[in-house]
């Protein structure tokens, strides 16, 4: 909050006053020092370091998001998918093609997306 001449205001207290901006910014750090923690970790040799921004990079995360998947599942901590079950059961009722019926069936709708120049 700002006043008419850009000056923050002042939140008043019986004991002592602060500014809105310190206000706002010793909340917002108080909640995320409750919340997230900071950790720094140190003598990493070089060669680790590289594995884990390659295997960050092929999954499409970051270093951080990386890290902290490795510590929580080398603690045992990592969360277990509810759905991450496959299922086959179904299989049967549908079907599935084999790979010279697929490559059939994919030939003649390439063939059927084909734009003809002349009627356009």
């Amino acid at each position: 909050m700002l006043s008419a001449d850009s000056r923050p205001i002042l939140l008043f207290d019986k004991t002592h006053m602060t500014s809105y901006f310190d206000f706002k910014k010793n909340i917002k750090n108080d909640i995320l020092e409750a919340v997230l923690k900071t950790m720094t970790i140190r003598g990493v040799d070089p060669s680790v370091s590289a594995k884990l921004k390659s295997k960050a990079a092929e999954q499409g995360k970051s270093v951080n998001q990386m890290t902290i998947e490795l510590i929580k599942k080398g603690l045992g901590l990592e969360k277990e998918k509810v759905y991450s079950r496959q299922y086959d059961d179904l299989d049967a009722l549908f079907g599935r093609w084999s790979d010279d019926e697929y490559n059939a069936i994919q030939s003649k709708i390439d063939r059927e997306r084909q734009i003809d120049a002349e009627l356009w």
